[in-house]
């Protein structure tokens, strides 16, 4: 025994010693970002004379920007291992194209589009209705990359020049929307699978109960989908001149032109006019040195990154002072799933959007209220909260306008139908006025182990167990109840819309519409983007003289703490690796984990859900 004693007497030592020295290593890490911090003077940022602004796509473009622990980023770079998918603030992107129009010592700005994914169409509008404003300052506008996704290729065909490696590729693959079906495997694993929805097009359940599309999804899949494709290949015509059988989509016109270049990709991108020139990333380093003058120290072209041109000393001095007495028109993001409770940014919560739509309210300042949604819904509880408290912004006589960005569909939608106004982007994802509820039980599961249960309860009221049959009766209250939040979702509607009860139910049922398509159909009043939504709400609330401000979340004492101090820490990390391009597999199975933890988001009290099943997660 004495024997077996020591070895785990030695064992513990050297798990202790190893726990010591890894709380040494944190220790000693934290004191030197102290140290560092308080006797560090930060040099002024800096914009080279001549120099070109680089406007780095990282990412996704969101509006807002998906709220990560201070502490858990620091410690997450400082490693290379990044916390969150990365992301890319659109109004930031915005902002420094616009001021960097009328700013002398900027002489172009350069696309670094390596690690966009996207973000939705109407937000690269927005970027790309910049670009275009930026050019007629002059100045020109480039892009170089090893290839191109159609993301990329969008904004970059506003340039005026798009570069391509010699041994790369621009191809044009369509828009879609492919899904996981579970239903074979949930019926491996024995899992009952309890279904109620109110909706032919409500398919958003459809990967628990089907193995795949149904005809109705695939239906409302395509006249969504072909309205996107055909606005993205007409903006590329309009900007670039492209060869028709490289947009036709037919793989007998792609392979034609593909024969008549070798089979040379890179070659069929010039001859078909989608690029420029064929550049080694060498020779267009050089290119750019000609054009901006060589950087001394970086021994590169003078450039600037759109955060650091952001972040400037003299931009700061140029900003004016925010006026205390000024009339404001309040902007509430609403951006992600909707879940019951509070959530930080990147997800809707009931309750903590509810709040920032109260302290908009609450405000004397605030002459009106733009509601900006970029969500696919969620929990139906929380969206009617939201709603709630449009309705008593309205009862304060403060009006509200809608705002809708990428996707404002089933929740996003129910949060927007009150509103004096709704305006939404021609391309926006909306609609899907349908409802369901979902759980699953695991008593076959349970049984096929071995494993059963059983006990007493005092009435006959259903009794939700996971590891118990839903009985029959149980069934028939859920399916009534949500059949009656369909009948409540589109009579909301009706009254709001000033629309007939048979009006709305014809374009609801879960079916999806592009913005353009529900302004027709009366879902939607305006078609325009948030800037024509903030003079929609200046205009309803008669104020001429105004400044925008958007309502941010409050952060406790901590989080500030660490915000501030670890922001400041940053600038001791390695800058990150310019080298960095997408991973095409990683991005796969990150598209399919957050479809697999959307589960997680299902926390509505009542099991009520508005979620729209084809609209991206933005």
């Amino acid at each position: 025994m004495s024997a077996i004693a020591n070895v785990f007497k030695k064992l513990f030592g050297l798990i202790n010693n190893i726990r010591k020295f890894l709380l040494n290593v944190i220790f000693f890490l934290l004191l030197f970002i102290v140290i560092a911090v308080l006797v560090t003077d930060e040099e002024p940022m800096l914009v080279p004379e001549n120099g070109v602004l680089v406007v780095q796509l990282d990412g996704a473009l969101v509006e807002e920007k998906t709220w990560v622990d201070p502490m858990d980023r620091f410690f997450n770079d400082a490693f290379g291992s990044p916390s969150t998918p990365p992301e890319t603030l659109l109004s930031d992107v915005v902002e420094s194209i616009e001021r960097a129009a009328d700013d002398p010592r900027i002489s172009g700005i350069y696309l670094d589009l390596r690690n966009f994914t996207g973000g939705g169409m109407n937000k690269m509008k927005l970027v790309a209705e910049a670009l275009l404003q930026f050019r007629e300052s002059g100045k020109p506008v480039y892009s170089y990359g090893d290839y191109y996704t159609q993301p990329q290729y969008f904004l970059a065909a506003h340039g005026d020049a798009v570069y391509l490696n010699p041994l790369g590729a621009i191809m044009f693959e369509g828009m879609g929307n492919y899904r996981l079906y579970f239903k074979d495997l949930l019926d491996k694993l024995k899992v009952s699978t309890h279904v109620f929805k109110v909706g032919a097009y409500k398919s958003a359940v459809e990967p628990y109960t089907r193995n795949s599309m149904s005809e109705q999804a695939r239906e409302a899949n395509a006249e969504l989908y072909d309205a996107l494709w055909s606005d993205y290949i007409a903006i590329i015509a309009q900007n670039r001149e492209v060869d028709p059988r490289l947009l036709s989509g037919e793989i007998d016109d792609f392979q034609a032109i593909l024969a008549e270049n070798n089979q040379d990709m890179a070659k069929v991108a010039v001859a078909g006019g989608l690029a420029d020139e064929l550049l080694s990333r060498e020779a267009f380093r050089t290119q750019m040195i000609n054009l901006t003058g060589l950087d001394e120290d970086e021994k590169n072209w003078r450039r600037i990154s759109h955060q650091n041109y952001l972040k400037t000393e003299s931009l700061r001095l140029d900003m004016p002072a925010a006026d205390e007495d000024a009339n404001e028109i309040a902007i509430v993001v609403a951006r992600g799933v909707i879940v019951d409770g509070y959530q930080k940014p990147g997800s809707v919560g009931g309750d903590s959007t509810a709040e920032l739509l109260r302290r908009a309210r609450l405000n004397d300042a605030t002459k009106a209220v733009v509601l900006r949604i970029d969500s696919p819904g969620g929990s139906g509880f929380a969206s009617e909260v939201i709603r709630q408290e449009v309705l008593e912004l309205q009862e304060a006589g403060i009006p509200v306008i809608a705002s809708m960005s990428s996707v404002a569909a089933s929740g996003g939608y129910w949060i927007a139908a009150s509103a004096d106004q709704i305006w939404a982007a021609p391309t926006t994802i909306t609609g899907s006025i349908g409802v369901f509820g979902m759980f699953f039980t695991i008593e076959d599961s349970l049984a096929h182990l071995g494993a059963y249960s059983d006990g007493y309860h005092t009435t006959e009221m259903p009794v939700f167990d996971i590891t118990r049959p839903l009985p029959d009766e149980a069934e028939v209250v859920i399916q009534s109840s949500i059949e009656k939040f369909y009948r409540d979702f589109v009579s909301m509607v009706a009254e709001a819309r000033n629309m007939t009860y048979e009006q709305v139910h014809e374009v609801a049922q879960g079916r999806v519409w592009t913005g353009a398509k529900a302004q027709q159909l009366g879902l939607v009043d305006n078609l325009g983007d948030l800037p024509a939504a903030i003079e929609a709400a200046a205009a309803a609330a008669q104020v001429s003289d105004y400044q925008v401000v958007t309502v941010q979340p409050e952060l406790s004492a901590r989080e500030r703490f660490l915000r501030d101090f670890f922001g400041q820490a940053e600038v001791f990390l390695p800058a990150p690796s310019s080298t960095r391009t997408i991973d095409p597999v990683k991005q796969q199975l990150q598209s399919v984990w957050r479809e697999v933890q959307l589960i997680n988001k299902f926390n509505d009290p009542q099991g009520v859900y508005l979620l729209c099943e084809l609209c991206p997660m933005p």
